[in-house]
């Protein structure tokens, strides 16, 4: 069964830090790109990071470039996100996403989702 699996989201004080896992079964991701996205309650989903298949380039949202850091450990077949100084504005639902290509960095359609890991930063 393919599924893309994300862990590692909590409740974290402003300032903390968190490292997000995806990992994937019945495939491997060293063919495929990965996105991260996120959804706040009451808002669209948006694009985090993401990081190509080919050479590992990486792409960051304005919102979080600096503090976030996407890696991908193919052996382990799983993508990271380490998330740090973390600001009640980076609340949410964290989905990573999975697309086969090289070509690019970011994409505009994945082929596969996982359900998502929740991370709550308090105001």
């Amino acid at each position: 069964q393919v599924q893309l699996v994300e862990s590692g989201g909590d409740l974290v004080q402003p300032g903390g830090s968190l490292r997000l896992s995806c990992a994937a079964s019945g495939f491997t991701l060293v063919n495929y790109a990965i996105g991260w996205f996120r959804q706040a309650p009451g808002k669209e989903r948006e694009g985090v990071s993401c990081i190509s298949s080919s050479d590992g380039t990486t792409h960051y949202a304005d919102s979080v470039k600096g503090r976030f850091t996407i890696s991908r450990d193919n052996a382990k077949n799983t993508v990271y996100l380490q998330m740090n100084s973390l600001k009640p504005e980076d609340t949410g639902v964290y989905y990573c996403a999975a697309v086969y290509g090289s070509g690019y960095v970011c994409y505009n359609e994945y082929d596969y989702w996982g359900r998502g890991t929740q991370v709550t930063v308090p105001s």
